[in-house]
């Protein structure tokens, strides 16, 4: 399975944020949203940065409730690892567990065309496998 499998699945919306969004906003769009992280979008339409809930708690550790009010490019992920549609499950997993990060912002000829989460990776993983079982169980048994 690959990411376009996925996405088709999924749907390729994605939440995304100006690079001048206060982090408070991002915070109250992550809760609102019930997501884990919020592509932020440069100027000329591509990929900023990433920013996560994990993000946002290491400021508020490090600088107290007041960075809440710095825009989010304080406390985003600048280099942002991202994924094709052709890219496989196993891929994901792979930069996943490596690089120890939950979300893939999927990229098509320099535009955000998705994003995919570890949930999105390990329910189509789960689907792999018990289909997998469903032809090796109707293979035994004709």
């Amino acid at each position: 399975m690959d990411v376009a499998a996925i996405l088709k699945n999924k749907g390729r919306e994605v939440t995304t944020v100006a690079s001048t969004a206060l982090l408070l906003e991002v915070a109250q769009k992550l809760a609102e949203k019930r997501i884990g992280a919020i592509v932020v979008m440069g100027a000329d339409g591509t990929v900023a940065g990433i920013v996560s809930e994990r993000d946002i708690i290491r400021r508020l550790a490090e600088k107290g409730a007041d960075v809440l009010l710095s825009p989010v490019s304080a406390a985003m992920t600048r280099n942002v690892i991202s994924c094709t549609s052709t890219d496989t499950l196993d891929t994901l997993m792979s930069e996943m567990t490596t690089r120890r990060f939950r979300h893939l912002p999927v990229i098509e000829n320099g535009r955000l065309v998705g994003i995919i989460s570890i949930g999105d990776v390990v329910k189509h993983h789960i689907a792999e496998v018990e289909n997998e079982a469903m032809a090796m169980r109707a293979y035994i048994t004709q």
